[in-house]
């Protein structure tokens, strides 16, 4: 009887989804990295990761750490694994947008294209070329997010991802346009905090960074 009480009190309990941007690169904010392999966190990076790590354990019991494959994302999620007893386990879903043939472009280059209008605008409508499109990829990140809280009912999950899949994910569960979602502020190393419950998403937090109110400005 213990037991199924102890069962049912969990499952009646919302499931948190802390969404965990890469800590800082020394291309960020100047190159469209995408997935290019071998991009790794400067130093300030580090320290954020440490920082958010400080952060979530802090009071906080963590079921799971998932990150994506790539190298800054895993670097960002290794200490945050650490101070909350956890190892942390790839998940393809939470990978960086294919930006196919524009990855590892300078961002000033890429706005002079006719096509940063509509990655602005109308992002919906958007496909990078050779890559992923938006729709695409917020498909994917919202489907890792319901699969893996559905493996944790009641808990805590960590999951270390990007930028724009992180946009996209909380513009998914506020039910914001997509085409709107540029609108959302996703700083290096910033932890915005989802919860489930009867299955319906709730924001508790966006762009979380633990800094001063001066530091919150477009990135």
């Amino acid at each position: 009887m213990a037991r199924r009480a102890r069962q049912d009190a969990t499952k009646d309990r919302p499931t948190r989804v802390l969404l965990v941007r890469h800590g800082q690169t020394n291309t960020t904010g100047t190159v469209l990295p995408g997935r290019a392999p071998g991009l790794h966190l400067s130093d300030t990076g580090r320290a954020q990761a440490q920082q958010a790590a400080e952060l979530i354990a802090d009071g906080t019991t963590v079921d799971a750490v998932y990150t994506s494959s790539l190298e800054r994302a895993r670097q960002t999620a290794a200490p945050i694994a650490a101070a909350t007893g956890h190892k942390a386990k790839v998940d393809r879903g939470l990978i960086e947008c294919d930006f196919g043939e524009w990855t590892g472009e300078a961002l000033a280059a890429l706005m002079k294209k006719p096509e940063w209008a509509t990655v602005q605008r109308t992002p919906s409508s958007f496909r990078f070329p050779g890559g992923e499109s938006f729709v695409e990829m917020q498909s994917r990140i919202v489907s890792a997010i319901e699969r893996l809280r559905t493996a944790h009912p009641g808990g805590t999950i960590v999951c270390v991802s990007h930028a724009d899949p992180i946009k996209a994910a909380i513009a998914h569960a506020v039910g914001t346009h997509l085409d709107l979602f540029q609108r959302i502020v996703i700083s290096p190393a910033s932890i915005s905090v989802l919860a489930y419950q009867a299955g319906s998403p709730i924001v508790l937090s966006v762009n979380s960074t633990g800094r001063s109110l001066r530091e919150l400005v477009p990135s």
